[in-house]
């Protein structure tokens, strides 16, 4: 019965409706996080690896500020700094090294002027990437279903733009994914728009999706690990992503995946893209409500995979921060 009655709390957790009892954004301010070590297998602390990611730590993570926590998009930047976006558009950046000294911090998103009277649950904010020559950032929002370009350092949002394309994608399970590849080109993927073949639709843009002169994405179809929904993606070139998946069930609760995709050399209107699943998270793993996955290079130089969970704010969930290393052949 107590298993039954997780499963529908969580289920209302992630209805596609506006959550107006997540807190709300806070203004700017330091934020303090506290990180408690963790294997990532309780019973053989000495297991290190998750299908054919080498673990090299996880970490729960918790804080006194209330607006901490639904974490639904990750980056990670040089050092060890994560910058973490919550589903109710506020910024937190916090250091995973002792001895960074910059400041921790928690903000909201900037808003234009026109749109300072809209309601505070509307910034649906599910998925976040990043240009590392310019320095801007582009949030995907679920409920307006559009994409926003902001300017380096978070200052201003620059561009909005929603697209025809995603206009029937489920309000609260439309843009969970959004990647830019090396090439310059971005990839959005509905966790819940379907297409007619069951694949879960995936928009192809050949610019900055948030500007007004980029022309129409090419419509793909995602097969993500069987039974599991998509929630964040993450380029390693020009045509590969990896991509984070998401299943609850009676059994397990909340499971994880991360499965690698290719796009095709020349794609075309209608194409599926099919995962190849590279690990699973799944109980006696941990496992939570996994949304968001980033990649980073340590001080060698080598590829780092990171994943962070989302604890809707919810007691019985928690905020889960895993770190993998990525193998040299992929």
């Amino acid at each position: 019965m107590r298993r039954i009655l997780i499963i529908l709390a969580l289920a209302v957790a992630l209805l596609p409706a506006p959550d107006k009892h997540k807190p709300a954004p806070l203004r700017a301010g330091t934020l303090l996080v506290a990180m408690r070590p963790l294997p990532l297998h309780a019973g053989d602390p000495g297991r290190t690896m998750a299908g054919a990611l080498p673990f090299l730590g996880a970490w729960e993570l918790t804080s006194d500020n209330p607006a901490f926590g639904g974490l639904s998009a990750l980056l990670v930047e040089p050092g060890d700094r994560v910058l973490a976006l919550s589903d109710s558009g506020t910024l937190m950046g916090f250091n995973m090294r002792a001895d960074d000294q910059r400041r921790p911090f928690i903000a909201p998103l900037p808003i234009s002027p026109a749109e300072r009277d809209k309601p505070w649950w509307w910034w649906d904010s599910e998925s976040l990437t990043h240009d590392p020559q310019s320095g801007r950032y582009w949030v995907g929002f679920e409920l307006q279903n559009r994409i926003c370009r902001y300017s380096p350092g978070f200052a201003r949002v620059e561009s909005c733009r929603g697209w025809p394309q995603m206009a029937d994608w489920p309000k609260t399970g439309s843009i969970e994914s959004l990647a830019r590849l090396s090439d310059g080109r971005f990839l959005a993927i509905g966790e819940m728009a379907m297409t007619r073949e069951g694949a879960h639709q995936a928009l192809l843009f050949p610019g900055d999706p948030a500007d007004p002169a980029t022309a129409d994405p090419i419509p793909l179809g995602l097969v993500p690990p069987q039974g599991f929904r998509p929630t964040d993606a993450v380029a390693l070139d020009e045509r590969r992503l990896l991509i984070l998946g998401r299943r609850l069930t009676l059994a397990e609760l909340f499971t994880g995946a991360v499965a690698i995709v290719t796009l095709p050399d020349h794609p075309r209107a209608g194409d599926r893209i099919v995962g190849r699943t590279l690990a699973r998270l799944a109980p006696p793993l941990l496992a939570d409500n996994y949304e968001g996955i980033a990649l980073s290079r340590d001080h060698a130089g080598r590829r780092n995979l990171w994943i962070v969970s989302d604890d809707n704010h919810e007691f019985f969930q928690r905020t889960l921060l895993l770190r993998f290393a990525l193998p040299d052949d992929l």
